[in-house]
């Protein structure tokens, strides 16, 4: 029975050590439908997801993360990358999806259709930074959706990109950002939580300075 929303969140650590067990094709399959349940601007959905599994492609992106061999122990490695380019291309199925399901009517497609590109525009340089919000919102659905199947993720910023993109063949795609890289898979250790500062520390109410719950 998966975890509750809350339990997972509550328990959700990040694993360094992992048992080599495969994951089902089924619970794959969930997990990455409730992985890209995650919203995106204008539903645009541009992040790019590649599940590594090759034994030698994982060993070539633990060698682009400086040898963090979580990456080689976890049965898949999700590469998250992010497109920037993806409000520019053809988006008519992601417009017919909306309006099958009855999301959107004709006039929010029509507006979609002069918002999106004018958007994009207006971004300039922010394109990559906006992408790959959109990105690490999938990997945090993805990373919470795990913890409730079971399953245990490791979050890793610490790599080279140029690497991780000849790994998984994106060396020519300079609209391609590489957003984040979770190893996924069995726990072989338990880790404890570390705690976390009172809200008080650094969440505040209106402006910086005003500290929540004083």
């Amino acid at each position: 029975m998966p975890l509750d929303v809350p339990t997972a969140i509550a328990q959700r650590r990040s694993i360094k050590t992992f048992k080599p067990n495969p994951i089902s094709p089924d619970t794959l399959q969930y997990l990455l439908e409730l992985t890209v349940a995650a919203p995106s601007s204008f539903n645009t959905q541009s992040w790019r997801i590649i599940l590594v599994q090759d034994e030698a492609k994982k060993a070539a992106l633990a060698e682009a993360s400086w040898g963090q061999q979580q990456i080689t122990q976890a049965p898949v490695t999700v590469v998250f990358a992010a497109d920037t380019s993806a409000g520019e291309g053809d988006l008519s199925a992601i417009y017919e999806s909306g309006l099958a399901t009855g999301a959107w009517t004709e006039a929010t497609v029509n507006y979609f259709k002069s918002a999106i590109p004018q958007f994009q525009t207006t971004l300039g340089e922010k394109r990559r930074e906006y992408a790959i919000k959109d990105a690490i919102i999938a990997a945090t659905h993805l990373m919470l959706a795990a913890e409730s199947l079971g399953l245990a993720t490791c979050p890793m910023n610490g790599w080279i990109e140029e690497k991780v993109k000849a790994v998984v063949g994106l060396s020519d795609r300079p609209e391609i950002a590489i957003a984040l890289l979770v190893p996924v898979g069995y726990a072989a250790e338990p880790r404890k939580n570390p705690g976390r500062l009172p809200l008080s520390a650094n969440v505040f109410v209106d402006q910086f300075g005003t500290p929540f719950g004083e």
